[in-house]
């Protein structure tokens, strides 16, 4: 697993769910917000500190500024209202359109990935193309349309797309994700 994407994760969700402190909705959706932060920050709490001898360094070598620096730029430009809450979920929308980036490049770096981090890959990308129905059905049953959500979701989703024909045609028939040079 790439430690660069895990941080690029707990970088979304903090700067997504700064709202926490300032607007509230219901109980779930603070427990949730809390939960997400919580989750990806033990998440690279434990690869980098707590099980540090079992990640690889040496293949995660993404240089995610060249995500984060564009990423924040293109928040400041556009974004729905020129307030620094609003920017800074601009920025976590745009920042998880690529934050699987690393991983991939990792992957294709190394050639292969464990069967369980395929199914994590899948997972992921699985949730975010579910993102495309619930856009679909708020349009047409709501009238709400979110450009900027929608935009980054797709740029996401047809990142993972080489990665789903790998994994529909590898890993589903029981062999290890082997990626072509």
């Amino acid at each position: 697993i790439s430690g660069k994407s895990q941080i690029l994760f707990a970088l979304v969700f903090a700067s997504r769910y700064l709202d926490l402190f300032t607007s509230f909705i219901s109980v779930y959706n603070s427990t949730m917000k809390v939960f997400f932060i919580a989750s990806s920050l033990l998440t690279v709490y434990l690869m980098y500190i707590k099980f540090r001898a079992t990640y690889d360094a040496n293949h995660d070598t993404f240089r995610v500024e060249f995500l984060v620096v564009p990423v924040g730029g293109l928040a400041f430009l556009v974004n729905h209202e020129f307030s620094p809450l609003e920017i800074l979920w601009t920025f976590s929308i745009y920042l998880e359109s690529v934050a699987i980036l690393p991983q991939l490049f990792m992957m294709s770096k190394t050639g292969e990935a464990e069967t369980i981090t395929s199914h994590y890959l899948f997972a992921l990308g699985s949730y975010r193309a579910l993102y495309i129905l619930n856009w679909i059905y708020r349009y047409y049953f709501e009238g709400f349309f979110d450009l900027i959500a929608v935009v980054a979701g797709c740029v996401q989703t047809i990142l993972y797309c080489d990665f789903f024909y790998l994994y529909i045609t590898k890993v589903l028939k029981g062999k290890k994700l082997s990626l072509p040079a």
